[in-house]
């Protein structure tokens, strides 16, 4: 017996299964792979807005809280005023950036 291994060629089916490895990588990483990156930027896209969302609502709350206990304690019109004029300012604010859409052309 000798120790070095018979060299033998590939048969038809490790030809075939290669080339069918070769295709499904190919396949993969170009159109699996940036559907997988795709569907991850949308699911931590979406939790990432709804946590915002709560943590601004939250915030809200406490505010609108914080105004009516210790700040016009009997007051309670005065906490709807104020909170009212930091959402008109924020809503002019942002309204100053906005782009008119071209309808039309």
């Amino acid at each position: 017996m000798s120790d070095q291994k018979e060299q033998r060629e590939p048969d038809v089916v490790d030809k075939v299964f290669g080339q069918l490895d070769h295709v499904m990588d190919t396949v993969h990483d170009r159109v699996l792979r940036p559907i997988f990156i795709a569907g991850r930027a949308v699911a931590f896209g979406s939790i990432l807005l709804l946590m915002a969302i709560v943590l601004a609502v939250a915030l809200v709350i406490g505010v609108v809280r914080f105004f009516d206990v210790y700040v016009f304690a009997s007051h309670q019109w005065l906490t709807y005023v104020c909170i009212g004029a930091v959402f008109v300012a924020a809503g002019l604010f942002i309204w100053r950036y906005r782009r008119p859409e071209n309808v039309g052309k």
